[in-house]
């Protein structure tokens, strides 16, 4: 059985049809003057409809260009404000750092003055053993500076430890919270005397251990002074150490052992003071 053939006419030919057909009422109603209430309708009806259409997609697509220079303009804006952010927050780094410098190296002057009577070097740290406690440290100065063995290193408020080796523009310190380390030290009000000895499980409490303390008044406690001592052969007499906190009595029933607070921060140390007036030197 034989399919039929259905005719039919090309779109692009009923558009074209359709388009003259408009374009030939549109020239009779304008040649003759006659807009009759049909034509009138039938261009309502075709016309209008489309019209409005056209504007629609017009004015949407108007919007969302309006909708799309407007978010690039936002995120040109985010970004100056971002860069201006980034800016600030540099800026207030560098003041924060140069805060933290002034605060330092004036307690640098004020440590400087309670030592008057020593000369003394400022070096940076440059290298410490693992850890976080500075029991011993590498220092940017050396032989070149007048840095030798055993000059006594100074920070905070009082004595951080001594030198133990020396390079040409380097130099190695033992600090007094060094396992290794003891110190003759003294009561200050009391002049009696002990060892302040260093201890790093100790140290992880904040404190340095006192062993010896000869205390026959009882007069000894918590808060007094203790500094180095005129008979230690290395260190200078009369340098802080830092602050009695207990003691208890030894079993000989003649001494004292306890702990003390240190007058030096050594989880954060940066800079310190070289005394570059070695002890015995200075007896001779």
């Amino acid at each position: 059985m034989k399919k039929r053939k259905f005719f039919s006419i090309p779109t692009k030919y009923i558009l074209g049809i359709l388009s003259v057909l408009c374009i030939g009422m549109m020239f009779a109603s304008y040649t003759t003057g006659f807009a009759g209430e049909p034509l009138s309708r039938l261009s309502g009806y075709v016309f209008v409809p489309f019209e409005k259409g056209i504007n629609g997609i017009g004015g949407w697509i108007r919007e969302k260009s309006e909708s799309l220079e407007d978010l690039a303009a936002a995120q040109e804006q985010n970004l100056k404000l971002q860069a201006q952010i980034d800016e600030l927050i540099l800026e207030n780094n560098r003041l924060m750092q140069n805060q933290y410098r002034l605060e330092e190296l004036e307690e640098m002057y004020e440590l400087d003055q309670n030592y008057a009577q020593f000369n003394k070097v400022a070096a940076n740290i440059i290298a410490k053993d693992s850890g976080n406690w500075f029991h011993s440290f590498v220092i940017d100065k050396g032989q070149r500076d007048g840095i030798e063995v055993d000059m006594n290193v100074i920070a905070g408020s009082g004595l951080v430890g001594i030198v133990t080796k020396t390079g040409d523009n380097w130099a190695q310190v033992r600090s007094i919270i060094d396992d290794m380390n003891s110190v003759s030290a003294q009561v200050l009000s009391t002049s009696d005397l002990c060892f302040v000895k260093g201890d790093l499980q100790l140290m992880s409490e904040g404190l340095i251990r006192v062993e010896q303390l000869k205390d026959p008044e009882n007069q000894a406690a918590m808060g007094e002074k203790i500094v180095t001592s005129h008979v230690s052969d290395r260190y200078h007499e009369g340098i802080l150490i830092g602050y009695l906190n207990e003691v208890t009595l030894d079993s000989n029933n003649l001494t004292k052992s306890g702990t003390m607070t240190p007058a030096v921060d050594f989880e954060h140390l940066r800079t310190v003071l070289v005394i570059t007036d070695v002890k015995q030197v200075m007896e001779e």
